[in-house]
């Protein structure tokens, strides 16, 4: 551990000291305040107190600029005052009002504020480390010299986020500060109790970065260790990490039973980050008492403001309640282009859109799984795309589906519009709280502060008896999660105009794409267009029965249309294309005019898309209904990988068209 240190080691000028002694100050009083307030009832939520750490936020964000990136835990308060968050807004937003940094949506544990680089606070352990990760990406990227700062608790050390946050940011170089706030516990437990190793900093130099031992509770200690971290940052060294030994003084919330024992906390206690601070200003005559007496007055004044400022701030009308899910804005289609008679496949209609927005616009980026750079991944999807655009805006990752989205979020917030390939839908299911909880929420409950335009591209359903962990299609999960969008071609044309529009939109973006479908060959205008996200397509036009299907399922389902139209019944097959934002107007006229439907997914049947889509035309077109709403998807289990079995429980030709007539036979 860094021991202590003199302020002639540190080589900081009186101005510089005395901000941070301020801003420890600041963060102190406030928190005082805001455990009166709580305690008095007068305060909503749950409160995590940062007292007792002060001297590394502090110290820390005194290296920073405000242009520097910095994301926080749900012991946010004091990251954020620190950074040069106004405390009225602070107050504002533990109070739930409209003045907060967040309008009221985050709370405690989610503050934000874009104007002086806060990315964001979580309550979820560890997972804002990839975002501030992927901010590192977007300087590194953008050739800035900005620095990301990531702070955590002993207990986010035992989180995948963690690992593999530290193991990108070694390989790529990233300029980014990973800060361990041990205070000796995950929560109430003991760190010691939870991990047989207790030196985080050794854990992160196993990966390859520089990492230091500092003594948390001396701020001059924590400065120079920061210092030289975001000096080597900036200079394109890479990253570091400090891990500051600290101590909470109270517990892990405020009415937590702490079961801590008092001798411990005396002990840290006598070791008082402010008055340590204070002791080294007058011994060394860098302050007068007097100097200090001000600014703990004016801290005082500075804080019964904020609390009075919050609590007289309104509620956020109600309105507020539903705004903010999606940034706005339409990529309108492209007029006047035709399919023409060229022929591609989907696979090559995917890679043009890619080549065509990459070369369009510089701030996109691709990586993933795969070889995506030497070889374009395992599809071949991206072939050559590195030879065109380089190894900076092309690259391999480590098969870390969890990092790779979450530095494609902080990537997206800060400046980037990254393309993350994972190679299947199954391996989503290991990135869920970063597309969830980050990708999803992050606009919504920072108040609009930020886009996060990304898209996520992987392969969907079965193909090539490939078994219950590749063939999955799992599009109804992310429906259900607000803010993300849902895409799923089933043309070479489709495909290329809606990832482009994917590509371009404000939002995160998921790509679905059918691999059973890659070498379907089908005719691609070469000139730039896009297909807006939300506009279903009549693939063919009927009266009699409506088939409402996406993906792969549009083709068996066209081929048992043209089937019964030898007979005189005229189907109309609607392509949905994207699932989020859904075309209910165009479902709903189709209905009005055929009063017949029939829904085909290859996902599971219980709760799957064709479960929301019937609800919405039971809603929206009951009394136009000749008969009951009838689907054909996957029968609720696994995809197994005996190709006969595989062929039994798959919907296809067959099961359509036994489902279609069932319902031409019913009386209307």
């Amino acid at each position: 551990m860094t021991m202590s240190v003199s302020l002639r080691e540190v080589e900081i000028d009186k101005a510089k000291l005395l901000s941070i002694y301020e801003s420890m100050v600041r963060i102190r009083k406030f928190e005082e305040k805001v455990v009166e307030l709580y305690k008095a009832g007068k305060m909503p939520g749950f409160i995590h107190s940062y007292m007792g750490e002060e001297a590394v936020g502090s110290a820390v964000c005194a290296n920073l600029r405000k242009d520097d990136y910095v994301t926080s835990t749900h012991r946010a308060e004091g990251h954020c005052l620190a950074k040069g968050m106004s405390p009225r807004m602070v107050m504002a937003e533990m109070f739930g009002r409209v003045d907060g940094c967040c309008k009221g949506k985050g709370g405690s544990m989610h503050f934000a504020d874009a104007e002086i680089g806060m990315l964001g606070a979580t309550g979820i352990v560890g997972s804002f480390i990839p975002v501030a990760t992927g901010a590192a990406l977007s300087a590194q990227v953008r050739h800035t010299d900005q620095v990301a700062v990531a702070f955590f608790g002993d207990g986010a050390v035992a989180n995948g986020a963690f690992h593999e946050s530290i193991n990108f940011a070694a390989i790529w170089d990233l300029p980014v500060i990973f800060v361990c706030e041990n205070n000796g516990y995950s929560t109430a437990t003991p760190f010691a109790s939870v991990a047989k190793n207790t030196d985080v900093a050794g854990r992160a130099e196993s990966y390859g970065i520089r990492a230091a031992m500092v003594d948390g509770m001396d701020a001059l200690a924590v400065f120079k260790a920061a210092r030289d971290a975001v000096n080597r940052a900036r200079s394109g060294n890479g990253a570091t990490l400090l891990e500051c030994r600290t101590y909470r003084y109270l517990g892990h919330y405020i009415g937590d039973p702490d079961s801590r024992a008092r001798q411990e906390k005396e002990e840290w206690l006598k070791r008082d980050p402010i008055k340590r601070m204070a002791d080294d200003l007058t011994s060394e005559n860098a302050a007068s008492v007097e100097e200090l007496l001000g600014i703990d007055n004016r801290i005082d004044v500075e804080v019964k403001d904020a609390a009075e400022f919050a609590m007289a701030s309104p509620f956020p009308p109600n309105e507020d309640g539903v705004k903010d899910v999606f940034a706005e804005g339409v990529i309108e289609e492209t007029s006047e282009v035709t399919a023409g008679e060229r022929q591609l496949t989907m696979r090559d209609a995917i890679s043009e859109a890619m080549r065509g927005e990459m070369t369009r616009d510089h701030t996109v980026i691709i990586y993933g799984q795969g070889y995506v750079g030497q070889r374009g991944g395992p599809y071949q999807v991206g072939k050559s795309l590195q030879d065109t655009f380089g190894r900076e805006r092309v690259r391999d990752s480590p098969i870390s589906e969890l990092a790779m989205v979450g530095l494609a979020v902080g990537a997206a917030m800060t400046g980037l519009r990254p393309i993350v390939e994972i190679q299947f839908i199954d391996f989503t299911t290991l990135s869920m709280d970063q597309l969830v909880n980050h990708a999803g929420k992050v606009r919504y409950m920072f108040a609009g502060q930020f886009k996060v335009p990304m898209v996520l591209r992987t392969t969907s359903g079965a193909f090539t008896n490939s078994g219950p962990h590749h063939s999955q299609s799992l599009e109804a999960w992310f429906m259900h999660a607000p803010g993300l969008k849902v895409i799923m071609p089933s043309t070479p044309y489709d495909a290329k105009g809606l990832l482009k529009a994917a590509i371009r939109d404000d939002n995160p973006c998921l790509f679905f794409e059918p691999k059973a479908l890659y070498s379907l060959k089908g005719p691609v205008p070469e000139q730039d267009y896009v297909i807006p996200l939300g506009k279903a397509d009549v693939k063919k036009q009927g009266s009699d029965l409506t088939i409402v299907t996406w993906s792969r399922m549009v083709h068996p389902s066209l081929a048992v249309a043209k089937k019964l139209e030898s007979e005189g019944i005229r189907v109309e097959v609607v392509d949905v294309r994207t699932l989020v934002p859904l075309d209910k107007r165009t479902i709903v006229e189709s209905v009005k005019k055929t009063g017949r439907v029939l829904v085909v997914h290859e996902a599971y049947k219980t709760a799957g898309a064709g479960a929301e889509i019937s609800a919405m035309i039971t809603e929206e077109a009951f009394y136009h209904l000749k008969a009951p709403i009838k689907r054909v998807a996957n029968p609720d289990v696994p995809i197994p990988f005996s190709p006969p079995l595989e062929d039994f429980v798959l919907p296809n030709e067959k099961s359509i068209e036994t489902a279609a007539r069932g319902l031409l036979k019913t009386k209307g």
